[in-house]
């Protein structure tokens, strides 16, 4: 056994050295910041965001690696099985660590389980929107057309089973609607064919969204979060509209694989809470559609595991299931 893996049994073992091993001796190489989504969707776009900013703050080499798939699922597999030293990493969200395990029968991993929640970084609403020029001026323009004809006004989303299908799902419940979904392979694919008119409605995160709204293609209809979006305080929010409660929001975060060293788990938290204090961070991240959420790996994982319970019964209520 060499030094360093001599170095890496200790520190699994012992709290004592943690400190010191992640100071000083890592990390060493570049680390890999798994991204399983397509480029150009929101958990890329953060993904990517942040692999830069740690780069001229933390003087770390981030590279990351899109490995996109099954709604997500695949990278987390990727990261799940990855050797535990702390160089190997995944950005999360909601869709692949909560929601996915209750829609998949056969995952080869076990979010809470194979992963550890390393560091919260940011949350984003989902967006409904349409094409500039689509019949639909307003929600309640859509909440009309589909009461007049149920299933024949379309919304796409990234995929079967993701937190934006099924906030779809859940606003067509409370308004008393049958929308149809459209799945895709990701948000970027969805917001072509919106934009192209083959489908009615685009639901989507912020960042996945924004920059063909500030460009005056996209028009947003609402929010689904309980307040406005920072990054579009003009555009509603689903409650406000006549549906009170409605709050549907989507959260990314950093994951790594089981036992990987607490002390690097400490060290990536720290550094990444710094970066997202900064104003240059917070302004790039909100600039993106997003808000920061920065917190401790303990309260991140309190949150993961809350939500995993949660979207249990979301998910069974409404019947979504892949094989």
């Amino acid at each position: 056994m060499n030094r360093r893996s001599i170095l890496l049994t200790a520190l699994a073992l012992s709290g004592a050295s943690a400190t010191s091993f992640a100071e000083d001796a890592w990390p060493n190489k570049p680390i890999r910041m798994i991204v399983p989504f397509p480029p150009g969707g929101g958990t890329d776009i953060l993904a990517r965001l942040v692999a830069s900013k740690l780069g001229d703050t933390a003087k770390w080499t981030v590279i990351a690696d899109n490995r996109a798939g099954a709604g997500g699922t695949i990278g987390l597999a990727e990261a799940a099985k990855a050797s535990p030293t702390g160089y190997d990493m995944v950005m999360g969200q909601k869709d692949n660590m909560v929601v996915a395990p209750w829609l998949y029968k056969h995952l080869s991993y076990e979010p809470t389980r194979d992963l550890v929640a390393v560091a919260s970084v940011a949350y984003t609403p989902v967006i409904i929107g349409t094409a500039v020029n689509s019949r639909f001026k307003t929600l309640a323009d859509v909440v009309k057309a589909a009461k007049a004809a149920p299933e024949t006004v379309t919304y796409g989303s990234p995929g079967n089973g993701t937190t934006i299908h099924l906030a779809g799902d859940l606003f067509g419940k409370a308004a008393g609607l049958q929308l149809r979904h459209v799945p895709y392979k990701g948000s970027g694919p969805a917001l072509m064919d919106v934009l192209a008119g083959n489908v009615d409605l685009l639901m989507s995160s912020v960042p996945s969204a924004i920059s063909q709204i500030k460009a005056g293609k996209l028009r947003p209809l609402a929010v689904t979060s309980a307040a406005r979006s920072s990054s579009l305080p003009d555009v509603p929010t689903v409650a406000e509209l006549g549906y009170k409660g409605f709050d549907v929001s989507t959260w990314y975060g950093i994951f790594m694989p089981a036992r990987t060293p607490q002390s690097v788990v400490d060290l990536i938290n720290r550094r990444v809470n710094e970066l997202l204090a900064t104003p240059e961070m917070k302004a790039a991240v909100q600039g993106q559609g997003a808000e920061p959420l920065p917190m401790s790996s303990q309260q991140f994982s309190k949150v993961v595991n809350e939500d995993y319970a949660k979207w249990k019964g979301i998910v069974e209520a409404s019947g979504a299931t892949i094989e």
